[in-house]
């Protein structure tokens, strides 16, 4: 055997050497399977999944027949395979009409959900819809409008109410790379969004089970909210039910200022602060009556009963995906309990990952499953670490719940903080000192009295409870508007490129899952990644979807054309710039000149122009490019002047957004839009339109336009 074939079986010997503790790295395998699925520019056919599905075969024929020094790596290729079929299985069975143009018109539908957008108006989720003029087979399954008129009326679910409304199909990203709304929105049938001036009217009253638990929510909120007064009563209904609509915008932004945003959603810790009090209730409550406790094993008759609170709960708050994601972390965790195995261990955090990315692939790309997992996987291997530690073992036990509160806040905020740092955009700078001072009240006060609360709610005791509840909201909106209104609270995080998190989030595994001296080698890609976010370039030039809104990066920071309009684009590019300007700020920046509708500027030597208002379109084909090589307008322009290259709302309706990046000696365009895929399905395109999706073709960077004939 030469040197090469030595080097090919070290590796494989060194997997096999450590069977038994391999099982963390089968969701990484899954993982970068559904990665891969997700990273593909078109959508995959026939072949690729004949391919993977014959990989998922001879993995498992290996696994039987070849040696065992084969078995790890037969098992990886065949998870990464299970990833990538799992992921195509799943987006065709999500698949669901989705609006194709602009709507304005009646709207009839039941609501299955009320929350609040992010502008704090009211919002409704609608199902069984119905459109004028729109065949059952084209009007999407599901349909979120926002109420921007009275808003007088708030229907329970189950109501089937009507509206006139403006709806629009999901929008793509903002930017190339960034948060795709519609893919999102796709894998929740979600196919169409917009809002209405006009009352939401009745049409007909909930009928019988009809979104029961929907209304058995609503009627808990405000039951608690009747009680519980403002902001805290708005803050208990929400970690109890999952209803969120009556908190107000102040005190969402400061929970997301302080990075106390996850004591409000129903996550994994919330879910563990409920089912481990619950637990220790009912196991300590039974072994108080003798004759139960010598005949029956309390703990797993308390987690039995744990399983059907955690069931109850995650349907009353509404299933949404964090709450799913924490069921199964903690049906696989009280699953150890009853089969006598420790229920916090990285095997059994593993499992719940992998039958996670097995049921819902489209997770792995959510926030909330990767900072869950992060926190919780950190936590276990760093608890572990302690415990093994001599000095741990020597701390007085009265000094464990202060160790334990101090050690979990630092080892949660830090696996975090790549992951919101790179979602949001933010650091909370003083987030550990908030989350010292709140999480032991949530903990101890906030979800037990909820629970008791509860349980003596139907004797007509639950006031105590609830006032007790109430002091502990209190206390964390407190701290929370505090902390957010320090100076320096929030430090704005530009955005990294797209292989940097997973880069981090395998070098991190590695430092966990990997014994001995070789865990030190995931410091490297670790240090890589994190030295390649600091120089990841921006676009020079963003152009939005509609044509009204252009960006252009200055000394001073991202200029825009427009200080209102577009504003959730403009917020997005400011955000991942790591700018903590607002629109109108960023609006008052050198870049742009010239009136309103017709906004100059230049890029390197090039003049470009920004037309906007009702009539854009007509300025575009009465003066044509009148000496700029770039023009954007927000308008459908049937007649261009090919002296320029011209932007108009017809040719960004299929490109999405548009980036400009530096490249020789002129200028690369990147579209937004990935067409071709299941949740984006691409259409034949005009030679105008794939300009915008060939890399190959360029801007001169002074002069005019040299893009194809229109």
């Amino acid at each position: 055997m030469g040197r090469l074939g030595a080097a090919l079986i070290w590796p494989m010997a060194l997997l096999a050497g450590a069977r038994g503790s391999l099982f963390p790295w089968v969701p990484v395998a899954i993982g970068t399977g559904v990665g891969l699925w997700f990273g593909l520019p078109g959508e995959p056919g026939i072949p690729a999944y004949s391919v993977a599905i014959l990989l998922v075969l001879a993995a498992f024929s290996l696994r039987i027949a070849a040696p065992e020094i084969v078995h790890p790596l037969a098992i990886a290729v065949g998870c990464l395979a299970l990833g990538f079929l799992f992921a195509g299985a799943r987006a065709h069975l999500q698949a669901a009409p989705v609006l194709e143009h602009r709507y304005y018109g009646p709207l009839t539908g039941r609501v299955i959900e009320i929350d609040r957008s992010a502008s704090d108006a009211l919002r409704l989720m609608l199902d069984n819809v119905v459109l004028d003029g729109i065949s059952p087979a084209e009007t999407p399954d599901r349909v979120r409008i926002s109420l921007h008129g009275d808003d007088s009326y708030i229907p329970d679910p189950g109501d089937v109410v009507m509206a006139t409304a403006s709806l629009a199909p999901p929008e793509g990203p903002s930017e190339p790379g960034g948060y795709d709304f519609a893919r999102n929105a796709f894998f929740q049938r979600l196919g169409a969004v917009g809002y209405t001036r006009a009352p939401v009217v009745l049409w007909q009253e909930a009928d019988g089970a009809a979104q029961a638990i929907g209304r058995l929510r609503r009627s808990l909120s405000a039951s608690i909210m009747a009680r519980v007064p403002g902001d805290s009563g708005a803050f208990a209904a929400g970690v109890m039910t999952g209803d969120r609509s009556g908190l107000s915008l102040e005190a969402v932004e400061s929970l997301r200022d302080s990075s106390l945003a996850h004591l409000l959603a129903i996550s994994g810790m919330n879910l563990a602060f409920l089912i481990g009090f619950v637990f220790t209730l009912v196991r300590y409550g039974l072994a108080l009556v003798p004759p139960l406790a010598l005949r029956v094993n309390t703990k797993k008759l308390a987690a039995l009963i744990s399983f059907g609170v955690a069931l109850f709960y995650l349907l009353l708050s509404g299933s949404n995906v964090a709450t799913e994601r924490a069921f199964v972390m903690i049906t696989v965790m009280l699953g150890a309990v009853l089969f006598d195995r420790r229920a916090l261990t990285l095997r059994s955090v593993a499992l719940a990952a992998v039958v996670l990315l097995l049921l819902q692939p489209e997770s792995l790309l959510d926030p909330g499953f990767q900072m869950s997992f992060a926190a919780t996987t950190a936590l276990i291997a760093g608890f572990g670490a302690v415990e093994s530690h001599t000095l741990a073992r020597r701390l007085p036990r009265l000094t464990m719940p202060i160790l334990t509160l101090v050690l979990s806040s630092l080892i949660g905020g830090i696996a975090t903080a790549p992951y919101a740092a790179a979602h949001f955009n933010r650091f909370t700078d003083y987030g550990f000192v908030a989350n010292l001072l709140t999480v032991p009240v949530m903990g101890a006060v906030v979800m037990p009295a909820g629970a008791m609360a509860a349980l003596l709610a139907p004797f007509g005791l639950s006031a105590l409870p609830l006032w007790v509840m109430q002091l502990g909201c209190e206390w964390i909106l407190f701290v929370a508007a505090r902390v957010s209104a320090l100076e320096g609270a929030v430090t704005m995080i530009p955005a990294p490129s797209a292989f940097v998190l997973p880069v981090l989030t395998l070098a991190g595994i590695w430092q966990i899952a990997v014994a001995g001296r070789l865990r030190w080698l995931g410091l490297v890609p670790a240090l890589i990644a994190l030295g390649l976010w600091v120089v990841t370039p921006r676009p020079v030039l963003l152009v939005a979807a509609s044509g009204s809104l252009a960006g252009l990066a200055g000394p001073e920071g991202r200029a825009l054309s427009s200080g209102a309009g577009d504003g959730f684009t403009a917020e997005n590019w400011l955000q991942n710039d790591g700018d903590i300007a607002d629109q109108k700020q960023a609006a008052a920046r050198a870049g742009f000149s010239g009136a309103k509708a017709a906004r100059d500027f230049t890029l390197d030597g090039m003049q470009g122009r920004v037309l906007s208002g009702k009539t854009a379109a007509e300025q575009a084909v009465s003066a044509g490019c009148n000496g700029a090589g770039l023009l954007i307008v927000a308008g459908w322009v049937e007649t261009k002047d090919p002296a320029c290259l011209m932007l108009d709302r017809r040719l960004l309706a299929r490109s999405g957004a548009v980036a400009f990046w530096p490249e020789g000696s002129g200028w690369r365009l990147q579209p937004a839009r990935r067409t071709g895929r299941i949740w984006a399905p691409g259409k034949p395109l005009s030679e105008a339109e794939r300009y915008l999706q060939r890399p190959e073709q360029r801007v001169a960077a002074t002069g005019n336009a040299a893009g194809p004939t229109q």
